[in-house]
Parts: structure tokens; C-alpha cells; sequence
């Protein structure tokens, strides 16, 4: 660095500090809420090593939609011409690599999961790959094929229809399989708009669930809901009360998208279920979704949900036996890695963390902080520690003694992860004795003939995207720049938020870049951090602390009522 740019760079730190020290004060700084089972984790994982997510997304991407691939182990896509449901050409993906029950030859090649395909749209789209019109194909659209017409449940599920499922040997009635692809789609929506017959399905999910909450009338206590029939059904699979979770947010962005009260109504209904339950049911995914609509209608419509709660409940994981018992959020050392912050089962062989859990838990989480910012220190310090272990997923990124298919693990680039990594081994491999953690998948359980390769996922590691396009690094290690809106859909986010979390002991100081003169403020302090900042900025972080920081256009005046703050009638903020 010469004299002049030393100079020029040495006057950029006065001025920031300079608006730091005077901070002009808005409103009162807001008091982090611990989550007792984060406070377990480090602030500073390790070893450390935050890899180039994005580069993996667009990777995956590449690799999987490529219906010539001359990988020894692809095409990994094909079409599948049997037009359930809708009169159109479809498409499928393999579940996990070589999967026996899929492909175009097996089951009519009818067998594939709305949930693999839904995700890798997700990714897309968040990497800005426009997937409605990628090597000739409408890909936004071929999965509408999905929308279970035929059946009268006028939703999106995991298959194309339930006989398929049942022929190519999927589960049986299992409510988060059912509720979690409307989700997916509800955020595919938002992010490829304007799609033909798209806002017929969104409608059409939003009237099921509208209905469905209405006949449970806060009653959830259900293995899986029959939309057809509109009634609840128990079975052998555990009750998913956090089901509400899902219905909740899917009716929240309906009536962010359509205007239509009976969603807020059933949005409200669904949340208050969830509120009420006694005891955390968490089971997969749905009920950090739920945590995140709670925090959106305390802010929004003044509710006054428990989302310390539900977010106990999530991390915590369920410790009743009639639910997923020991579904959570690990907080532990395995071996010489620390896996804390990956979500999974906190018991099952002393824990087994899932790729896809792990990741997608950050879709609600990290823009909940922007409605309830008192959570921006606990969602900060699981995000750096989550991030941080995710990348053991990978083959490329762990050591081979700790992977059960080291002889594998350059077969796609390290584009393909492994579904799970586990405390210890459970498929009894002499090398991997006495070895944790070891990275592996449940693939060769699933059905007989499963080849060893299907330990690696294109189900688990087609949300890589959300990583992708949320996580940034900066020039202070440890320290990772959140976007807090990539995954807000349908929400109004005019302004760039991101969540910064500071794990050292120390007052740190990050660089901040902005291409147009803004002014930076902090929705934890409540203060301005700098005004009329452009390009290059510093800015401080106490120790162990975070702040929320929104890009607001330099000059602009704040306007607050009744705890909002608002600017040009935009809101960004709520206290």
C-alpha cells in the first residue's frame, strides 16, 4: 500500500470511528436474548475454514443438470414423460448417486422427489441461474408436475402422486414430506415470478392449508393430514405437531403475496397452535419456519408469540417418545472437528447430523433477526459455527479416515456431499473403528441393492445454494457478513441487512463495502455506525457481540411510531 492510499485509508477509519464515537442515538439498544443450547458452543469454532459456497452451488448446478453428462456416475437428471397431473414433460433427480429405485428405466422412471428437484431450484435461483429457461428447458415449470391434482389434494408433494411413491418404495404418510414441499415452492415462486400457472398452485396450497388449520383448530397432534378428505390421520410414524410450523409460514407469504385476510387469519391460527404446544416436537425441518412467522407477526401485527420457545424447542429437540425423540441441534466436539451448530439427531448413535437440516435451518433463522433482532448475538454465533461444520459434508473437505468412501470422494469435484456425518460409524467398516466423526449417508440402508455409492446425496446437498448466496466472508476471520434478506420471500426488503457476529474477545474492526453513499445503521444499538459512507468503511464490533446493520440511503430521515422505524414510509426495523 503506498503513502497516498495509507493516507486516504488511515482518514476513511478517523471518519467512521469519528460517527461511531458521536453515534446518534434512535432508540434504545436492543437486549440479546441467549438460546441456552448455543451459549454450549464456541465462539470461535475449529478448526476453522469457511469454504466458497457459492462455487459449490453453481458447481452442483452444472453437474446435475446436464442431461449428457459423461461422469461415470451420471446423467444424474432425466425426463420423465408420463404427465402426472399436468399434461407436460417432467423431470427427476436422482435422491442420492445411483439410487436403484429411480432413473429412466425404473419404476417408469415416475420415481423421483419434489423435494431434491424443488431445492436445486431453490439454490439456482439464489445464484441468480435462470431456470426457466436453461438448455432449452422450462425447468420452473416441468415441476408443477408435482402438484398432486389427480389425487384431490390440490398440493405439492414429494412425488407425483402417492401410488408412485408407494411403487418405488418411498414412505408412507409422513406430514413433514407433505407440508415441506409447499414451502420449497412458495420460495421457488418468489424467486422465478411470472411463471405460467404458477399463482393458480400457490392459491390452490393456500386454500388447502387455509382449510386444513381450520378443521384442526389448533389441534396438530397427527402423524399426517389427508388434504382430500380434510381430516387428520395417526399412524406409525410419530406425531409432527410442528406441522403448524409450515402451515403457518406458507399462509403468512400467501397473504404477503395475494392480500387476502383469510390467510393472515390462518397464518395467526396455525403460529398460536405452534405457541401453545408444551413441549418441543421438532420433527425435521418445519419448526424453525415457525419461529420465523412467530417473530413476523409479533412485529408486524403486534402478536406476542414465544419465539425464545420455539427457538428452545428447536435447538433443544424433542425429548418426548411418542415425537421424533432427540431430533436437535448438536453442540458437541466429535474427534478433532467441533461439530456444534449441525442439525440432526442429537441420540441416534450418539448423533447423526444431516446435510440438508443443517443447512436449510438457516432459511428462516438468519432473516428472523431483522422482526426480532433480540436473537442477532445467539443466531450469529450458531450460524458461524453451523457454516464452519457443514463443509464436513463434503468428500474434498474432510480427511479420508474420517469418510466412509475416501476410494469415492473425487467422483463429482466435491460437488456432491454425503447425506450425514455421524458421531461414529453404524455400518461397522473395520477401518472407520473407533473413528469420529465419519462422514457417510443412510442410502444402502434405504432398499436392498443399494450400491455404496448412494452415501452421497444430490437431496442433501441441493440447498448448498442458500449458503451460497447468504454467507459472506470478510477480512476479519470468524467474522462471516449474513444477508438477512436472500431467503425473507415476499417480504419488503428494499434495504441491504446483514447479520455480523464478532466471536473474538476483543472490539474488532470489519471492513464494509458499499457502491453508493449510504448511511449505516445498527438495529441492535439502534445507532448510525457512519453516514453518508461510500466505498470502503470500517466499522467496530464489541466483543462477542453482533449487529445488525441496514444500508439506508445516505441522508434520509428515520421515522418511528409506535416502535417501527421506518424511512420514506419503508420499514426496516421494529423494537
Amino acid at each position: 500500500m503506498n503513502k497516498i492510499t495509507l493516507k486516504r485509508y488511515s482518514l476513511l477509519i478517523l471518519i467512521v470511528a469519528s460517527a461511531i464515537a458521536c453515534g446518534q442515538q434512535s432508540g434504545e439498544p436492543v437486549e440479546q436474548t441467549p438460546i441456552a443450547r448455543i451459549e454450549q458452543m464456541p465462539s470461535m469454532p475449529s478448526p476453522y475454514k469457511i469454504i466458497d459456497w457459492k462455487e459449490k452451488a453453481i458447481g452442483f448446478d452444472s453437474l446435475v443438470y446436464d442431461l449428457a453428462s459423461q461422469n461415470p456416475y451420471g446423467p444424474f437428471i432425466w425426463l420423465d414423460s408420463s404427465k402426472r397431473n399436468i399434461d407436460q414433460v417432467t423431470y427427476g433427480l436422482y435422491t442420492v448417486i445411483h439410487d436403484v429405485r429411480q432413473g429412466p428405466k425404473a419404476n417408469n422412471g415416475e420415481f423421483h422427489e419434489s423435494l431434491t428437484s424443488l431445492e436445486s431450484l431453490i439454490s439456482a435461483g439464489l445464484m441468480g441461474i435462470d431456470k426457466t429457461n436453461q438448455h432449452g428447458f422450462n425447468y420452473v415449470k416441468m415441476v408443477q408436475n408435482y402438484y398432486n391434482s389427480d389425487n384431490h389434494w390440490n398440493i405439492m408433494m414429494n412425488n407425483t402422486s402417492p401410488e408412485v411413491a408407494h411403487n418405488g418404495g418411498g414412505y408412507g404418510r409422513d406430514w413433514w414430506y407433505d407440508v415441506f414441499p409447499n414451502v420449497l415452492y412458495y420460495g421457488v415462486a418468489d424467486l422465478f415470478p411470472g411463471v405460467e400457472n404458477q399463482d393458480q398452485i400457490l392459491m390452490s396450497i393456500a386454500n388447502q392449508f387455509y382449510k386444513a388449520d381450520s378443521v384442526l383448530n389448533g389441534n396438530y397432534n397427527y402423524s399426517y393430514f389427508d388434504y382430500s378428505q380434510m381430516k387428520g390421520v395417526v399412524n406409525n410414524i410419530p406425531l409432527q405437531q410442528d406441522a403448524a410450523g409450515g402451515h403457518s409460514y406458507v399462509l403468512l407469504n400467501a397473504y404477503r403475496k395475494f392480500k387476502d385476510a383469510k390467510y393472515l387469519e390462518g397464518a395467526i391460527n396455525a403460529t398460536a397452535a405452534l405457541d401453545a404446544q408444551k413441549e418441543s416436537r421438532f420433527y425435521e425441518i418445519l419448526l424453525p419456519f415457525g419461529a420465523y412467522t412467530a417473530a413476523v407477526l409479533n412485529a408486524e401485527q403486534g402478536k406476542n408469540y414465544n419465539v425464545k420457545q420455539m427457538l428452545d424447542w428447536t435447538f433443544d429437540g424433542c425429548q418426548n417418545k411418542d415425537g421424533r425423540f432427540g431430533w436437535g441441534v448438536i453442540a458437541e466436539r466429535w474427534g478433532d472437528y467441533d461439530v456444534h451448530g449441525l442439525q440432526g439427531s442429537i441420540t441416534d448413535g450418539g448423533g447423526f447430523a444431516f446435510f440438508m437440516n443443517s443447512v436449510v435451518m438457516a432459511w428462516p433463522l438468519v432473516p428472523m433477526v431483522k422482526y426480532e433482532p433480540q436473537f442477532a448475538r445467539a443466531i450469529g454465533k450458531w450460524m458461524l459455527n453451523n457454516v464452519n461444520a457443514s463443509r464436513l459434508f463434503y468428500p474434498d473437505q474432510v480427511s479420508e479416515i474420517n469418510q466412509w468412501l475416501p476410494e469415492l470422494k473425487e467422483i463429482t469435484g466435491g460437488l456432491i456431499g454425503y447425506e450425514g456425518v455421524r458421531k461414529a460409524d453404524d455400518y461397522n467398516k473395520p477401518e472407520l473403528k473407533g473413528v469420529s466423526p465419519v462422514s457417510l449417508g443412510d442410502g444402502p440402508k434405504w432398499v436392498k441393492g443399494q450400491p455404496k455409492e448412494s452415501m452421497l446425496s444430490l437431496y442433501s446437498t441441493a440447498v448448498s445454494g442458500i449458503f451460497g448466496a447468504m454467507v459472506k466472508t470478510t477480512d476479519v476471520e470468524g467474522v462471516l457478513a449474513l444477508d438477512c434478506n436472500v431467503t425473507d420471500f415476499y417480504a419488503q426488503s428494499p434495504f441491504p441487512t446483514t447479520l455480523y457476529y464478532n466471536p473474538h474477545q476483543k472490539v474488532i474492526e470489519v471492513t464494509i463495502e458499499t457502491t453508493s453513499a449510504v448511511d449505516l445503521y445498527d438495529i441492535v444499538s439502534h445507532k448510525y455506525l457512519g453516514k453518508n459512507l461510500k466505498g470502503i468503511n470500517r466499522i467496530r464490533i464489541g466483543a462477542d457481540q453482533a449487529v445488525v446493520i441496514v444500508q439506508l440511503p445516505a441522508g434520509s430521515t428515520i421515522d418511528k411510531k409506535k416502535n417501527i422505524y421506518s424511512v420514506n414510509s419503508t420499514v426496516f426495523a421494529y423494537k
